[in-house]
């Protein structure tokens, strides 16, 4: 199988750029032998730009750089709703969207992205302290304030530096299959998927302290994925009523338990289908799904193509 073609990746830092929001996509896309994607770091032009946080950078890049790009990532900055950026800075990134890059926002660069009016209409994530600021300056932008982050296809935006993260490997999961995701966030030292559905932060009053259980119990069952699974079955792992674990397992999660394990054992499936010759009959019976009817109609319900052609897309050695 030929190589992956190279992806130009862009860092668009603009003033008062948030250090782990610069650090996250410049480090997660840094060219390796394991990733074919090609990282520049711009600016309005090249330079000194002044962060926030008592740091600066040094950009080598203007914004031609965006002229090049495949995806642009736009960092959170402090004061994004004050000002929108400069002109030739939106101009730049309508520029590369209308060429066919995508436009992808950590934190606050999702104003960045909304003066450009390309979130208008669709939905949109920022790091919940503006969330309202957001939906207030940019009313036609469908604001969800409780999500990690949002795709939408050629814009994509996620909440605070840590969703970040889990916004770059959802894209080398869609870039690359998940065999290339799980590693990059074992590099990392990074939860392999977290749902962009999940929330951003569940207030309590009173902390019930089951997150690590909870965790145990996640972690258990992904070694289990090919057994009988049932909701009992993980609420006795973790001490709790079944209906305690539903309701804590929706809120750190975003999904409810039985959909969780669906949504593991089609991910394994999927590196299943990247790394080995297993055929489908053999993958339902390893992730506990049964038989490959089964897999088939649940693979395509979740990510919307089959078994076969996703191997076509993702196989290593074919």
């Amino acid at each position: 199988m030929p190589a992956p073609s190279l992806h130009h990746v862009a860092v668009l830092v603009l003033e008062g750029a948030k250090p782990l929001d610069v650090g996250i996509p410049a480090q997660v896309f840094t060219t390796r032998a394991s990733m074919p994607y090609e990282v520049r770091v711009c600016g309005a032009e090249s330079g000194l730009v002044t962060g926030g946080d008592g740091l600066s950078y040094y950009v080598a890049h203007g914004l031609h750089v965006l002229e090049w790009a495949d995806i642009v990532f736009v960092p959170g900055y402090r004061f994004p709703d004050r000002d929108d950026p400069p002109q030739a800075v939106v101009d730049a990134l309508i520029g590369a969207h209308d060429r066919g890059a995508r436009l992808a926002a950590i934190s606050t660069g999702a104003f960045a992205l909304a003066a450009t009016g390309l979130l208008d209409g669709r939905r949109a994530t920022t790091h919940w302290h503006y969330t309202r600021a957001l939906a207030a300056k940019h009313p036609l932008v469908q604001v969800d304030e409780n999500v990690l982050f949002v795709d939408e296809g050629s814009v994509l935006t996620s909440a605070g530096a840590a969703s970040g993260i889990d916004l770059c490997l959802h894209i080398l999961r869609g870039d690359l299959g998940v065999a290339a995701a799980n590693h990059a966030a074992r590099r990392l030292v990074a939860a392999p998927y977290r749902s962009g559905g999940q929330a951003q932060y569940v207030p309590r009053s009173v902390p019930e302290p089951l997150g690590e259980r909870f965790a145990a119990t996640r972690e258990w069952a992904l070694h289990r994925l090919g057994e009988a699974l049932t909701l009992e079955a993980l609420a006795r792992h973790a001490a709790v009523s079944p209906r305690t674990f539903s309701r804590r397992f929706v809120e750190d999660t975003g999904y409810t338990p039985m959909q969780w394990v669906m949504r593991a054992r089609i991910d394994v499936a999927r590196e299943l289908l990247e790394r080995s010759q297993r055929s489908v009959e053999q993958i339902a019976a390893d992730v506990g799904l049964g038989t490959g009817t089964n897999l088939r109609l649940h693979f395509h319900r979740i990510l919307g193509t089959t078994p076969s052609e996703y191997r076509r897309t993702f196989a290593q050695g074919e």
